[in-house]
This record gives structure tokens, C-alpha cells and sequence, in this order.
């Protein structure tokens, strides 16, 4: 019954999406761009400004968001996003210019973001954990013209402002704050955008199709992070629609206390939850032990998860209220198989699992209740494959990377900002790679792995971290844990996992080992181990395996081969 509902609003969506093309008079040009193409590609497309405009027009008194008790209507949102866009104008901002929001999760941070594309300027997202070279390659490789920053992240900033051969004109969100003693006189303040003064009118620019929209950087883990860039009238919000309306409705309450400078909180729940018109319940970080009180103030009836967060949440201590929220979908990324079922009669929720990337050329896996728990459903539409490092298919049940076709040799579906080296890497012959491992069973639902770029061998067989790591996380001790590779005296990789107890937990390895004898092959039971009182991560909760990585064998960890007098 789920997949027939889910599949009846995918049709109905598009049925509306159609109509709506031929109300503006792009339906032509539509279905022309699409034929061209080979997939279904909208022409024209609006931005996240022009969409957030749309939805005050037609819903100017509905709630849109909600900021730590404060609420602002679609309307409210809307003509802060014109205080933002005339005051930046004043400065000499306009279209093709690209402005650096380095702020944390406010209703200020989509006032600029908003505000910035209707001037058609570039919004370039950053995260606010990023320091020195990182921080300074961002302003460097987008060109920024104007920053807009968090006054407590001022310091990072200055620390790399030498390092900028054209630095930008700084913008500090003072928060009504005094500046800090000593800042530069030539800086503005954020606050003087609200001033009695500033116009809520429209700004009167345009944006101009084809310069960029926006410029969402990836998270840079492995090395400095790379631009992923849309364009206006190229941004695939209508097409996202879709998919929203088969998940929302104009009475869901979406929460979210993930970075807006991530995809998963700018695009899966803002952009989401404007598509349906729609409320969104924002937070400025995530905290496991105010999570569910968080939602149950806000009302949130769906959130969306990444990485670790449901370990997390499952290791925090049971409670007589961990079903009284107004919960109904958890959409979902790599849930880990043997808690999905345990998540969903714990907490009374459902999860949706999804697979998709801000670089993965608008391909989506989605397991809506059709599919196992554990797997990511099967693609939405368009051709895949499974292949090995030879680009052969893989036999059924055997791991491969997941490549989707991109409709022709000549569709460039994603790029990277100033990077055709790593452009041509990610699309190869009409194909695009995506690097990640996943495996097909019997009835084709797609299972996954793993990264490609962190699979470990260790005497001559193929380990997933990923697999590893899922099968750390059932000992009922661990809360959270990353596994990499450190290298073996033969040559290859020996396995390493750093660990963090939950608290108050006997930190006992030997155990932890014991346990992993019976859930793991020998090959790929950690031989080293280190407990963390946590992980380094990412804004986004994911874990900077580089940095481990980097440290190797440290004077704290432990060696179970020497430990249980194995032979090496």
C-alpha cells in the first residue's frame, strides 16, 4: 500500500509539473530540452529566491519557519530577503558576483543566502569549520566578492586574509552586538540591512540565466574541498518538486539542526519544504541528548538523518516519552540495517531511505517502504550499472561501483567548479561514477557498501570500512567508531578502528574483540584499536578519517596481536 501511495504522488506530481510548465509557457522548451538531452530536464528553471517569492505570493501569512521559538511567515522571509538584497546592493553587489556566507544556522544565513540571489548573485555556502588553507583556498577558488560572517568566526577569517590576493568586502553579522575592539573600520555590519530605512521592496536586478546560482562546496575529508556549482535557470528546483510532494505536505513541520551550508539542510529541507509550501523547524546544531525535546517543541512531523546520527540516537538511554512527538517519516541516509527496525519500534517513526549526492547529477535511490530494511531502494528512473575496476558488470550479490548514465556522451550533468580534471574523472563515456560500492540482490534492490575510496585489502581480500564500522556499532558499548587503514608490515593495509564508549561504559577491548570474532571474518577484525573520548568531524557529523588516518599508530593505541599473542 505504501509504494502504490508513494507512486500515485510521483504520478500526480507529474501531472501537476506539467501543468504548471505549460501555465508559464515553458512547457516547449521543456519538452525540447528534454529530448536533447534524453532525460527529463526543466528549461527555465526558478531559483531558491524566485521559489521563495512564488510561495509569498501565493502563502504570505504561513508560517515558514522556525528559529528557537521565533516564527516567520513565507512573507516575513521574503521581504527580509529584499532588506538583504537592497543593502547589498547599496555596496555595489550585483549579478555574477559571488558572496561567502560563513555564519551559522539563523534566519539571517537564509536572508543573504535568499537575498543574495535576487540581486543574481552567486551564494557560496562555507563551512564554518574550515580553517587556515582551507578556509582561504574557498574565497580563492570562488572568487568572492563579499562575506558575510559570523562575528565569533571573524578570527578564522583574519588569520587567511593576508593569503587573499582580491579579499573581499566584509559583511559581520554583529547580531546587534558591538564589533569586536579592533576590527577593521572599513567593515559593515548585518544589522544595518534592518534598519528602519532599508527598502522590503524587490531590488529591481535580474538574475541572468546561466551565471551561477550557487557554489556547494564538498565536505574535503580527503583533501581541499571541490566546487560544485548550479546555474540560474538550471537549478533543478522543479524537478526536485517532484519528489517533495510524494514525501510532504503543506502541513508537515520539517525539521532540521544539520549546517544550511550542506546540501541535505539547504536542499532536502529548506528547498523541500518551499516546494510544498511547507514549514521548516530549524535548530543550529545537533545535540543527541536535546534532539527529541528539540522536535517535540517545534512540532516537527519529519526530519532527515546522516551519517552516525541514528547510532547515536539509539545508544542515548531509553525514556517513557521516546514515542510522544508528532514524528510520522525519518528520511534517511545509510541507516544501519540491524537498527532500522529497531529505530522505527523505538521512537514510532517510519524511515525512507534515500541515496543521492550534490554531485550526483540529480540520480536518486529511494527505498519508501518497497524494499528490505537495510537496502537503498532502486533508482528513480534512468539506466545503471554495477561495474568492477575493468568497468565490467558485476555478477548479482557481489560488490561494485554504482554508475548512472547521464543520457549521452555530451550531458554534463555535474561539474566541478574550475576542476575538468575531476570533472572528466566523474563522468566517463556518458556514464557517471559515483564512488560508491553497492551490491544488488535477486529482485535488484541495491544495498551499500561503502566508499570506493576507503576499502581496504589486507592479505589479499577486500574489506569495507563501512562494513566494519556497522558491525563495531551493534556491541551495545560503542556509540561511535571509524575504521581505516594504517599500513601492514606485508605490505597491504592492517585495519584500525578509532572507538568512543558510550559513557560510563567499561571501556574493555578485549571484549569489544571477542564480540567482533562472531560478526566479522577474521580478515576484517580490526588489529588495532584506539579509544577516543570522541571523533574528529565535520559540521555535518562526519567523521575526518584523514585526520586518523594521518595520525596513524599512536602511543595509545592497541595492539591486539600483541595483546593476544597472534602471529603476524
Amino acid at each position: 500500500m505504501k509504494t502504490i501511495t508513494f507512486l500515485n504522488k510521483l504520478f500526480t506530481g507529474a501531472l501537476l509539473l506539467g501543468w504548471e510548465e505549460f501555465r508559464r509557457g515553458t512547457l516547449g522548451d521543456t519538452l525540447r530540452l528534454t529530448k536533447a538531452r534524453g532525460k527529463l530536464t526543466i528549461a527555465h528553471d526558478v531559483s531558491h529566491a524566485g521559489l521563495l517569492e512564488e510561495r509569498a505570493a501565493q502563502d504570505s501569512n504561513r508560517p515558514f519557519l522556525n528559529f528557537y521559538g521565533a516564527t516567520y511567515t513565507y512573507a516575513d522571509m521574503d521581504a527580509n530577503a529584499n532588506r538583504v538584497a537592497n543593502y547589498l546592493k547599496g555596496l555595489g553587489a550585483g549579478p555574477g558576483q559571488a558572496i561567502a556566507i560563513v555564519m551559522k544556522n539563523s534566519p539571517r544565513w537564509l536572508d543573504v543566502f535568499f537575498g543574495a540571489q535576487k540581486l543574481g548573485m552567486c551564494a557560496v555556502p562555507v563551512n564554518i569549520a574550515l580553517r587556515a588553507n582551507q578556509l582561504a583556498h574557498i574565497f580563492n577558488h570562488s572568487g568572492a566578492r563579499f562575506a558575510c560572517i559570523d562575528q565569533e568566526l571573524l578570527q578564522y577569517y583574519d588569520k587567511i586574509h593576508g593569503d587573499l590576493p582580491a579579499p573581499p568586502v566584509v559583511i559581520t553579522n554583529a547580531n546587534g552586538d558591538n564589533l569586536v575592539p579592533g576590527s577593521p573600520p572599513a567593515r559593515h555590519v548585518l544589522d544595518e540591512a534592518y534598519a528602519p530605512g532599508v527598502s522590503t521592496a524587490k531590488p529591481g536586478l535580474s538574475p541572468r540565466e546561466g551565471d551561477l546560482c550557487m557554489l556547494l562546496y564538498t565536505s574535503g575529508t580527503t583533501g581541499l574541498p571541490k566546487g560544485v556549482p548550479t546555474f540560474y535557470g538550471r537549478t533543478n528546483i522543479r524537478m526536485m518538486k517532484l519528489l517533495n510532494r510524494a514525501l510532504l505536505t503543506k502541513d508537515d513541520v520539517y525539521f532540521t539542526c544539520l549546517p544550511l551550508f550542506h546540501a541535505n539542510a539547504i536542499l532536502l529541507t529548506v528547498t523541500a519544504a518551499m516546494n510544498v509550501g511547507a514549514q521548516v523547524a530549524l535548530r543550529e546544531r545537533f545535540s543527541a541528548s536535546k534532539f527529541w525535546n528539540e522536535v517535540r517543541e517545534t512540532r516537527a512531523t519529519v526530519f532527515n538523518t546522516i551519517g552516525g546520527i541514528i547510532p547515536i540516537l539509539m545508544k542515548q538511554p531509553q525514556r517513557p516519552d521516546d514515542r510522544s512527538h508528532s514524528v510520522k517519516h525519518v528520511v534517511s541516509a545509510a541507516c544501519p540495517t540491524d537498527m532500522w527496525e529497531p529505530f522505527e519500534k523505538r521512537f514510532g517513526v517510519q524511515i525512507i531511505e534515500g541515496y543521492g549526492a550534490v554531485d550526483g547529477g540529480g540520480s536518486i535511490v529511494m527505498n519508501y517502504g518497497q524494499a528490505p530494511a537495510g537496502s537503498m531502494g532502486k533508482p528513480l528512473g534512468g539506466k545503471y550499472r554495477i561495474v568492477d575496476d575493468e568497468n565490467k558488470d558485476v555478477p548479482q550479490g557481489q560488490p561494485g561501483e554504482l554508475i548512472f548514465s547521464t543520457g549521452n556522451k555530451t550531458n554534463k550533468t555535474v561539474e566541478y567548479y574550475k576542476d575538468e580534471k575531476a570533472t572528466s574523472s566523474k563522468l566517463r563515456d556518458g556514464w557517471l561514477y559515483t564512488g560508491d560500492m553497492v551490491y544488488a540482490d535477486k529482485k535488484g534492490y541495491l544495498y551499500f557498501v561503502g566508499r570506493k575510496t576507503e576499502s581496504l585489502r589486507r592479505r589479499g581480500e577486500n574489506i569495507s570500512a563501512y562494513e566494519v564500522e556497522h558491525a563495531i556499532l551493534q556491541y551495545p558499548d560503542i556509540i561511535e567508531c571509524a575504521v581505516y587503514a594504517v599500513p601492514s608490515e606485508l605490505g597491504e593495509d592492517e585495519v584500525m578502528a578509532a572507538v568512543v564508549f558510550v559513557e560510563g561504559a567499561d571501556a574493555n577491548i578485549s571484549a569489544l574483540h571477542e564480540f567482533l570474532r562472531e560478526h566479522l571474518a577474521r580478515f576484517a577484525i580490526p588489529r588495532y584499536f584506539r579509544v577516543m573520548a570522541e571523533l574528529p568531524k565535520t559540521e555535518t557529523q562526519r567523521v575526518i578519517k584523514g585526520a586518523l588516518s594521518k595520525e596513524g599508530i599512536t602511543p595509545d593505541t592497541i595492539d591486539m596481536q600483541v595483546r593476544r599473542g597472534m602471529p603476524s
